[in-house]
């Protein structure tokens, strides 16, 4: 799989945005909800390393990203299909993903969102719950804490991206 993004920007980005990605996954899992800190943190990193690590024109419309993808994250919220945790997280992700790496990033959140859906449903029906006691997800339903899927998602976007990219 070849990536648009450079693996040198993926690679400068990779150490800084990961433990906001650990961060929102914990932060879902333990209270269902995606801090604005932390969403407010990837935004700055990517203020921050973006100029040096991408020619300034795919920075500047990567920025359009953040915008686009709130809005569609604000539509959907309001319809009920998703989380303003959620909604706040993607669009704060957006400006990281190269546009030509959108079928690459859907296919690694299946994969990564499968996978996160089958271990916090054995862990939610198992003594591995007991693990961690009072975690808002093990009592949510049918509700799915989706940072436990984005945040990795993210992550492994720019993992491979900085092994395959550009």
């Amino acid at each position: 799989m070849n990536f648009e993004l450079s693996a040198q920007a993926a690679l400068w980005f990779l150490p800084f945005v990961l433990p906001v990605c650990l961060w929102v996954a914990w932060s879902d899992l333990r209270a269902m909800k995606i801090p604005n800190k932390a969403v407010l943190a990837l935004v700055g990193i990517y203020l921050v390393i973006g100029p040096i690590v991408l020619p300034l024109p795919d920075y500047g419309w990567r920025l359009t990203h953040l915008a686009v993808l709130l809005a569609a994250g604000i539509v959907a919220n309001a319809a009920g299909m998703m989380g303003a945790g959620d909604a706040k997280f993607i669009a704060a992700a957006g400006p990281f993903v190269a546009f030509g790496d959108a079928t690459a990033l859907a296919l690694i959140f299946a994969v990564v969102l499968l996978a996160s859906f089958a271990t916090h449903r054995i862990a939610r029906a198992t003594p591995l719950r007991n693990l961690a006691p009072g975690w808002t997800s093990w009592e949510a339903g049918r509700k799915f804490p989706m940072g436990l899927a984005l945040g990795p998602t993210l992550a492994l976007y720019l993992a491979l991206a900085s092994l395959h990219g550009a």
